[in-house]
């Protein structure tokens, strides 16, 4: 007769099962704000639309009575039109860096998805844009 070669192993109360990978989507939203380099882009306003992917980990589901348990959306198109208020952004990507710093202030962000679009620079196209991921590095410096 075969010995059964099974372990009990005790699981803490101190430590969780679960790792929850969240996601926090933001599409279309849609704002006026002086970008550009050229100077007929520095004259008035222009639509520019933001798409945005927030990745995030947690070790515990969300609690239904306490906002700073979630990565909360509308904090974070607040943050995007407090940093257009009263800047002028040369470049999109300029705009996405100082999104992205923003963002990765709260510590449990592990990764970004920013796309940019400006809605009416080229008659040609419905958008020009740029689109930019950016992960936060867990190595040690």
């Amino acid at each position: 007769m075969k010995k059964n070669n099974f372990k009990i192993i005790k699981i803490s109360n101190k430590k969780s099962l679960f790792n929850y990978e969240k996601k926090v989507i933001i599409k279309e939203l849609i704002l006026d704000l002086k970008l550009g380099y050229f100077d007929f882009e520095k004259e008035k306003p222009q639509k520019v639309k933001f798409n945005i992917e927030v990745n995030y980990e947690d070790k515990k589901p969300s609690d239904d009575k306490d906002i700073k348990s979630i990565v909360n959306y509308a904090k974070i198109v607040r943050l995007i039109k407090k940093l257009i208020k009263n800047k002028h952004y040369n470049f999109l990507e300029t705009l996405a860096e100082d999104v992205f710093d923003e963002l990765f202030k709260d510590r449990r962000i592990d990764k970004i998805s920013l796309q940019i679009e400006k809605l009416e620079i080229m008659k040609d196209c419905s958008s020009v844009g740029i689109q930019i991921s950016k992960k936060r590095s867990h190595d040690k410096f």
